[in-house]
């Protein structure tokens, strides 16, 4: 198990994120009646699991991966019956800055990672705002006042891609003030990225990190959904988007630099499947929560509300798969956020930031809780175990072999 630095164990008496058992921690309030699908390490490597019935069961034989398990089985169809690990409360896992033995790890594996971008009005705000502040926080604040009185309103009103979105654009541009943030946010095409890297992904209870050259930045709390290898949303989990706003803010060319760094995507707890209990509409209509807690004594508590997404989930969907784009063995999409958090930490005008010994948590009553906690990317566990290490890890526990069921 890798150690955490020296530096980032300041409040470690602390009983934030401490050991849980999941029927109380972090799983969705009405639990009995999910059917949940994760990953996690006790002992011999990342193992898919279901929770269902009140019992945890390792399906590795059925499927090695989250991946093949979704491309084995087509929605609707249940899942099979796996070997049992107990029932749901008696699991307990401890996160990583307590000494974790028992590790949950994100409900990913083999799928990309994709983040669609600007996707709420007042996100796109904040993107412009960066933008024309190139980065610098200090600036930020008045030009935060004038674009709100000038163009908040309308934002929010539009259609994109519609009429309406073309004649703001008409004005907007006649005015000086258009800008590649609200060409994505209003325009025909949505701003789809890509977040991180296979198997790069952090869960509960991990470090997540940010750039210690980086002085303007915030966690991003998404509803994520993940697709099968054809493209079909299987069910939707919790993820924290972490980002650098003054990179960004410098140039959108910085956008690899400023969102794909070590432990900058977190994921998780569980993926909750949809069937007659948790459909997409069910996703259109949740509400994200978000809770900061900071070592200096820093509270905020913020929302994000799906019900004010500017681009319906399938549409982001359809524009992040299809003719042009193939992922064979699935993708995970984060739907962006509308929380760009504007309430001054370290000096007035300054905004939010990040200071290292964070606690973050993400929660959703319909997902459940994803809890993190912030230090410097450099001083994280870095990530170690690519594709070769899981195919050699799957290999060595004998779950390659061709139809196995």
């Amino acid at each position: 198990m890798l150690g955490i630095p020296g530096r980032l164990e300041a409040g470690a008496n602390d009983r934030r994120g401490d050991g849980q058992h999941m029927s109380s921690g972090f799983l969705p309030t009405d639990a009995a009646r999910a059917t949940l699908v994760g990953r996690v390490d006790l002992g011999d490597g990342p193992t898919p699991v279901v929770l269902r019935g009140g019992r945890m069961e390792d399906l590795s034989r059925h499927a090695p991966t989250v991946s093949e398990l979704f491309n084995r089985f087509s929605p609707g169809e249940p899942l099979p019956v796996g070997r049992d690990l107990g029932a749901t409360d008696s699991q307990s896992f401890r996160p990583a800055w307590r000494g974790a033995e028992r590790r949950l790890l994100p409900p990913l594996d083999l799928q990309c990672i994709k983040a669609a971008g600007v996707t709420f009005a007042t996100s796109v705000l904040e993107r412009v705002i960066e933008e024309q502040a190139l980065g610098d926080p200090a600036r930020a604040q008045s030009i935060r006042e004038g674009l709100a009185a000038r163009i908040g309103a309308d934002l929010g009103t539009v259609r994109p891609g519609g009429q309406d979105a073309a004649r703001l654009k008409a004005a907007l541009q006649a005015q000086g003030l258009w800008s590649q943030y609200l060409e994505v946010a209003i325009g025909p095409d949505a701003e789809i990225f890509s977040k991180a890297p296979v198997l790069s992904a952090v869960g509960w209870g991990e470090w997540v990190g940010v750039r210690v050259d980086s002085l303007w930045n915030n966690p991003e709390p998404e509803i994520v959904l993940v697709c099968d290898g054809t493209g079909r949303p299987r069910g939707a989990t919790l993820g924290n988007d972490v980002n650098l706003r003054d990179l960004e803010g410098r140039s959108a060319l910085l956008l690899g630099q400023a969102k794909d760094n070590n432990g900058s995507c977190a994921v998780g707890p569980f993926l909750r499947l949809f069937d007659a209990s948790f459909t997409l509409d069910d996703v259109r209509k949740v509400t994200v929560h978000l809770e900061i807690e900071g070592e200096d004594g820093f509270r905020l508590s913020e929302t994000s509300e799906m019900a004010r997404i500017s681009r319906d989930p399938l549409e982001l969907l359809r524009q992040a798969s299809g003719a042009n784009h193939q992922y064979p063995d699935g993708f995970a999409l984060f739907l962006g956020t509308m929380f760009a958090p504007t309430r001054d930490r370290e000096a007035q005008g300054r905004g939010f930031t990040h200071r290292m010994g964070d606690f973050v948590r993400i929660s959703c009553p319909e997902i459940g809780v994803l809890e993190n906690r912030v230090g410097f990317c450099g001083e994280i566990p870095p990530w170690t175990f690519g594709i070769g290490a899981l195919m050699r890890n799957l290999a060595s526990r004998g779950l390659l072999q061709e139809g196995q069921s």
